[in-house]
């Protein structure tokens, strides 16, 4: 099988092909790369897997006058820049020994070898400088069925990075069939590893969270996650059916996806997302956005996305529908500006001043932002 596309044959991608073929090397574009592109999705990152061990690859690259940064020589990889872009080489490579999410590797000529060391089968696939495609483990046909399968013996793959566990949930929502269960044996491995997440740190956890709630239906995988025991790992006290009449309230409205408002409406305990504060700010204001409030005023106060996550997250928790001109009267708040300023009360500071531009606002607002200047400052 041969597979083609702009990013396998953009001028800087076959050129670091070339740089290890010509060598000897075999060279191949590896991973979500190749993943995407046969899903038809974005590819964005071009990582090359070769025989070459850091070294030469330094070599080669220093001999044909490019840039090439050692980011990783203990682990194989090398970046090389080609015309201001940097492709990741790294090392064909096998486990010696694991520490969680770091590993002591030995360098390898087999691509076999390689492919056994990834976490999920639909990444071990291989792609030469031609397009023919390298499967050594069958990768391809769980990535047409959209089957998220790990590598090897599940447990094994999980302890060497409990992070997996998350990336398991996060694949199936991206790239699984929804009409699908989910793998029995990686289902059982990950209920029974799921004490392993408390190792990881919330930088780690609150990335793959983010991405999984993104995804264009998370439901199926967070009642998987809940069902198992793993949800409480991440969001104790979390409503994951909370995520299915959301996004299904999302696909009737036409919303595209936004990890924020999911993450509202299911709900649990935060901590361990590693949210911004601005993050947790907008989290905060959302849910205490008064239940009377309109949709103009709503808008004002949150922001237009805030407001929208709060209307869908409230409407999908009461099972109703949202107004027809829900969005127009949530952008005619966003945008508006009150016209009262703290300079119009230069006789007062401090908590007066405050109480006075409150209220100024407050009368605005119960106007409809209609109420005109003179009309507030009286």
């Amino acid at each position: 099988m041969r597979v083609s596309g702009p990013w396998l044959l953009a001028p800087g991608t076959q050129a670091a092909l070339r740089l290890l073929s010509a060598a000897g090397h075999q060279a191949f574009v590896v991973g979500g790369t190749v993943r995407n592109a046969l899903l038809g999705t974005e590819v964005s990152d071009i990582d090359i897997a070769t025989s070459a061990h850091p070294e030469a690859v330094l070599d080669l690259a220093a001999r044909a006058g490019l840039h090439a940064v050692p980011t990783g020589l203990e682990h194989g990889t090398v970046t090389v820049v080609i015309d201001g872009v940097g492709y990741e080489v790294t090392s064909f490579r096998r486990d010696v020994e694991t520490f969680g999410r770091h590993a002591r590797v030995q360098f390898s000529d087999s691509i076999h070898e390689d492919a056994a060391r990834r976490d999920f089968t639909m990444n071990a696939l291989y792609v030469c400088a031609d397009g023919t495609l390298v499967d050594p483990l069958g990768g391809l046909p769980d990535l047409r069925a959209r089957r998220v399968r790990f590598v090897g013996t599940p447990v094994h793959r999980i302890r060497e990075d409990y992070l997996r566990i998350l990336r398991f949930f996060r694949f199936h929502a991206q790239y699984g069939d929804p009409a699908r269960p989910l793998d029995a044996a990686a289902l059982a491995a990950c209920a029974r590893e799921a004490q392993g997440i408390e190792s990881l740190s919330s930088e780690r956890i609150g990335a793959e969270m983010r991405k999984l709630m993104a995804a264009p239906d998370p439901a199926p995988a967070l009642d998987e996650m809940a069902r198992t025991g793993v949800l409480r790992h991440v969001l104790p006290g979390a409503r994951p059916e909370a995520v299915a009449r959301l996004t299904a309230l999302e696909r009737q409205t036409d919303t595209p996806p936004r990890a924020l408002r999911r993450l509202l409406a299911v709900g649990g305990a935060t901590d361990r997302l590693c949210l911004t504060r601005a993050e947790q700010r907008a989290l905060s204001a959302a849910a205490r956005a008064p239940e009377d409030a309109t949709l103009a005023h709503l808008g004002y106060r949150l922001g237009a996305n805030g407001a929208q996550d709060a209307v869908l997250v409230r409407a999908s928790a009461e099972g109703r529908a949202v107004p027809p001109d829900w969005r127009a009267e949530i952008d005619r708040g966003a945008g508006a500006s009150c016209p009262v300023r703290a300079r119009d009360f230069p006789h007062l500071e401090g908590p007066a001043l405050g109480a006075a531009l409150r209220a100024a606002e407050d009368a605005w607002i119960a106007s409809d932002f209609h109420a005109p200047r003179g009309e507030l400052l009286a």
